[in-house]
């Protein structure tokens, strides 16, 4: 099991390899989940944290690794892989010496480039969305509103299918496959001791549009149906006699971690990429949304009627 400790007399984070069954010390931070998004990531905060500390622009920083003060941002946000020389060229431009500390960095740095389970699919999966897969993965909590489709993690395969041949309808039957095949592996992320607490409103014009045809719509709701029981998902439904409501803008998610260090996030998805906004006054602008979307949906304990409601009507 990895461990991520911080150093006492500097400002880096240690990883360590820890057999135990005790319960970990309240100082030190838990690594379960997430694979190399989550730790590239913590390495990119904990460089910048290094770089602010020493009064040390982007610009120069950039200029040690060879790289533009673009490159430098997207290192720090996790963005990209990170390379193990230009790791240590960037401890040794901000004073950290210490070959424990060092090798600690770059030791996180190697895992950062090891691939996640969906890199299989990398062929498939656009940059900006291979980023989400990684956050679903480490996520503790998710919450999203949905205006056109069920969730990605509520979808049956059938309906999921539907879904993606919106968009892909000249691809093989192999590659719609795949893609099928990526969204149902992703939904392992609801079952296990450390599943994630999935909280979606809907929007009822999703329900009331029979995509796939309406066996596969029924088919769908009753899969809503079952999944609502789970007692870590929560689903509400906006219905239209509501009108108009809080999410004017479109469909959104919030992804919430157990890591101290990993902030909340935004997502948002566009036709040909996304969104990933962290600042915490737009964070907690959704986060307001989302409380008001709550609020105006039915209540959780009134979605398996109106779903029973939905699926006679198909």
């Amino acid at each position: 099991m990895h461990w991520l400790r911080k150093c006492p007399t500097c400002d880096v984070t240690r990883v360590e390899t820890v057999v135990t069954a005790e319960p970990a010390h309240p100082g030190v931070l838990s690594y379960s989940r997430g694979g190399p998004t989550v730790l590239r990531i913590l390495l990119g905060a904990q460089l910048r944290r290094l770089r602010r500390a020493k009064g040390i622009s982007p610009e120069d920083a950039g200029h040690v690794i060879r790289a533009s003060h673009a490159k430098i941002s997207r290192l720090e946000l996790g963005r990209v892989s990170f390379k193990e020389r230009d790791v240590a060229d960037l401890l040794t431009l901000y004073g950290v010496t210490s070959a424990v500390d060092r090798d600690a960095m770059i030791t996180l740095a190697r895992q950062a480039n090891s691939p996640g389970w969906w890199h299989k699919y990398s062929d498939l999966l656009p940059s900006w969305f291979e980023m989400y897969v990684g956050l679903e993965e480490a996520a503790s909590v998710i919450r999203a509103y949905e205006v056109q489709f069920v969730h990605g993690l509520l979808q049956t395969p059938d309906y999921a299918r539907a879904v993606i041949l919106l968009a892909n309808a000249g691809a093989p039957e192999e590659e719609i496959d795949r893609r099928v095949a990526l969204r149902m592996t992703r939904q392992a992320r609801l079952e296990g001791p450390d599943a994630v607490k999935l909280w979606t409103v809907i929007d009822e014009a999703a329900l009331r549009r029979p995509l796939g045809g309406r066996d596969v719509m029924r088919a769908q709701i009753d899969h809503l149906l079952e999944m609502s029981e789970h007692p870590n998902i929560t689903l509400q439904i906006v219905p239209f006699d509501r009108g108009g409501h809080a999410a004017a803008g479109g469909p959104f998610t919030i992804l919430r971690f157990d890591e101290r260090e990993l902030p909340d996030v935004v997502y948002l998805e566009q036709l040909t990429s996304a969104l990933y906004l962290e600042k915490l006054d737009e964070v907690d602008r959704y986060m307001q949304v989302m409380n008001s979307l709550c609020v105006e949906a039915h209540q959780a304990r009134q979605t398996h009627d109106l779903l029973t409601e939905i699926r006679t009507s198909l």
